[in-house]
């Protein structure tokens, strides 16, 4: 999701247990002194091929003696601290590079901050251009990239480019621009979908994601290095709370607020299914004819652009592969790889800093080998991921795994999770829903997106009567889960819609210990979240075709819940949740079926929801194990 960034302040090759304590020496008052005492701020107005112009800013080292290679930044959330007097603490995308003298380039993209032209939301690719006016975001990333090597003193004609969330994007768009002098670049959570990761999730409005992210990202006419003023002010810190009882409904979130001032958040109102709008947004199906070297980069626990990351590595992978294609997944939220630490998430420990480690041995050495020195080969395997549960890096020859086998985890009767199929002839659990009472995608309080609820104990969830649990015995040997976890579900409804929400948990054993940083947690039969996802039921056949359901029918729905590489302990127990809202992570359904942007509050109602478990009509996880 596009939520404003702050960061501007497989068979195994190997398993290992590297050095991974790498704290970085200098403090951020120190990086700040060096980058005014070795670096010289410029700023240009860099014309693209239509003849508008784009707001660019470079950090170029000061000694001319040597010639230094390019890293660029295009980023729709502005290149503040405008001014050629006014510096950045940091640049460039680690600390750990600082030192390396990169010349460090961002760009406003088109029609944000200070440039010209008109912002298009995830600008569609074209894929033959047949006019100077035919653009999009590849032509501006080669447009920059041959003004930056022909205008910048001393570059040696090699560039880089990585971005974060919709900086992730532009780097995808620009990986297919072809210019000679592109020869590494790094989509890190890029959004790659808009519909599927951003805007909904399987037809699943994120609400409280967008809902606060466009009070902010707002249209402009023109340049401009202010912010503009939100739309409404929201001072009620309880998102459950104001998302039920003050916005109350999807359609009066545009009615009593946004009130059409932001025609970003109306589109979600104008195209609710899959259509033309969305698919022209999908930039997967262009990433074709890329000739340099790929580092795709996210996180296990990315709140935002799950989908995005998996799907931008898998697409790369397949339509071009001839070329070094990287892979690299930690235990991260959206972006937290670019923090100092990256140990702890909520009351998870990972047990060593994570983000320092992936700076230092895989960022930077990606970079410094494609932009500086290659005459040694670089010691990155095709996937480096770290294996939750077990808290390690593990290193991979490909992604997926090899070696990862296919098995199917059933439903029974009782709550019970196993590997044998159900021999009933008639069973299934029930709970009724109630979108006026919708369960909470978080225990805790929060404006309603929260980073922490993605490994979130969920015995808050547990006790409600709406949510069914089914669970394995306790384990007897370590369980690896790897790659892509698929609900194939049989259900039914006494209404005409719902949404179908799957998690699946670790269950920690009775006497596990406490956490001398996190005093008070009970661990012992704590439910971790390991991976979640919903799907807005009437888009179970067709995401552009939405379809009621036949009420109390037994039906067919399939869940993605996107790739793990998470290993449940011995002792441990493997759960599954089911539910039918996860409220204001994403919108109620009034479960009928109907265009929920313009369901009113009387159309909300309850209805009971079946899970099926029996021999004609078994629900299970599709899961991969790796021994």
């Amino acid at each position: 999701m596009k939520k404003l960034f702050l960061w501007l302040l497989l068979i195994p090759v190997c398993s290992y247990a590297q050095k991974t304590e790498s704290p970085y020496p200098f403090s951020v008052a120190q990086d700040s002194a060096y980058i005014r005492e070795n670096y010289q701020k410029m700023e240009f107005m860099v014309q693209m091929r239509d003849g508008i112009k784009l707001f660019t800013q470079v950090y170029a080292p000061k000694d001319q003696s040597k010639k230094y290679p390019i890293l660029m930044q295009r980023t729709p959330y502005t290149c503040s601290p405008y001014g050629t007097d006014k510096y950045k603490k940091r640049i460039g995308p680690n600390p750990f590079m600082l030192r390396s003298n990169y010349i460090v380039v961002y760009q406003d993209v088109r029609g944000r901050w200070a440039s010209e032209g008109k912002f298009v939301e995830m600008t569609p690719h074209l894929d033959i251009k047949k006019a100077k006016t035919d653009i999009d975001e590849s032509t501006d990333t080669y447009d920059t990239i041959d003004w930056l090597t022909k205008n910048i003193n001393n570059n040696s004609g090699k560039v880089g480019q990585w971005g974060i969330s919709y900086p992730g994007f532009f780097t995808s768009a620009g990986a297919v621009s072809e210019h000679p002098a592109l020869k590494a670049s790094s989509p890190q959570a890029p959004m790659a979908d808009l519909w599927r990761d951003d805007a909904f999730h399987n037809g699943a409005f994120m609400i409280a994601a967008n809902f606060g992210f466009y009070n902010f990202f707002q249209e402009q006419t023109k340049p401009t290095i202010t912010r503009p003023p939100a739309y409404f002010e929201n001072n009620n810190p309880d998102g459950y709370d104001f998302y039920l009882n003050e916005v109350k409904t999807t359609k009066n979130s545009e009615d009593g607020f946004y009130k059409g001032r932001n025609v970003y958040y109306h589109d979600n109102f104008e195209h609710p299914s899959y259509d033309e709008h969305w698919k022209k947004r999908n930039i997967l199906p262009h990433l074709k004819g890329i000739k340099h070297a790929v580092m795709v980069v996210g996180g296990w626990y990315d709140e935002q652009d799950l989908y995005g990351t998996f799907n931008t590595y898998k697409a790369i992978e397949k339509q071009n592969p001839n070329i070094k294609n990287i892979f690299v997944v930690g235990p991260w939220v959206h972006g937290g790889w670019a923090g100092s630490s990256g140990q702890m998430l909520a009351d998870v420990d990972f047990g060593s800093k994570v983000s320092p480690y992936y700076q230092e041995n895989i960022e930077a050495k990606f970079f410094h080998h494609y932009l500086i020195d290659d005459s040694k080969p670089l010691d990155l395997p095709e996937a480096t991921l770290f294996e939750t549960g077990t808290n390690k890096w593990r290193s991979f020859d490909t992604y997926p795994a090899k070696g990862t086998q296919e098995k199917n985890l059933y439903f029974h009767s009782n709550g019970k999770l196993s590997f044998t199929a159900p021999t009933n002839e008639k069973s299934f659990s029930d709970y009724v829903s109630d979108p006026n009472r919708p369960v909470p995608f978080s225990s805790k309080i929060n404006d309603g997106f929260s980073a922490d609820y993605m490994v979130e104990d969920q015995r808050f969830a547990y006790t409600r009567p709406d949510v069914l649990s089914f669970s394995t015995d306790v384990l007897e040997k370590d369980l690896t889960l790897s790659g892509e976890i698929k609900a194939m579900l049989k259900v039914a409804t006494s209404g005409t819609d719902a949404d179908w929400v799957v998690k699946v948990i670790d269950v920690y054993p009775a006497d596990a210990p406490e956490h001398p940083k996190r005093p008070g947690v009970i661990y012992g039969n704590y439910q971790q979240l390991v991976r979640s996802e919903i799907f807005r039921g009437k888009y179970r056949d067709d995401i552009s075709k939405p379809k009621p359901f036949v009420p109390n029918q037994v039906t067919s729905l399939n869940v993605e819940l996107q790739d793990v590489l998470h290993t449940f302990k011995k002792g441990h127990k493997m759960m599954v949740q089911i539910q039918s809202s996860c409220f204001p992570f994403a919108d109620r359904n009034p479960q009928k079926f109907m265009d929920i942007f313009k369901a009113e509050e009387k159309d909300y109602q309850k209805a009971t929801q079946k899970v099926y478990h029996q021999k004609s009509a078994a629900s299970y996880l599709k899961v991969g194990i790796l021994e």
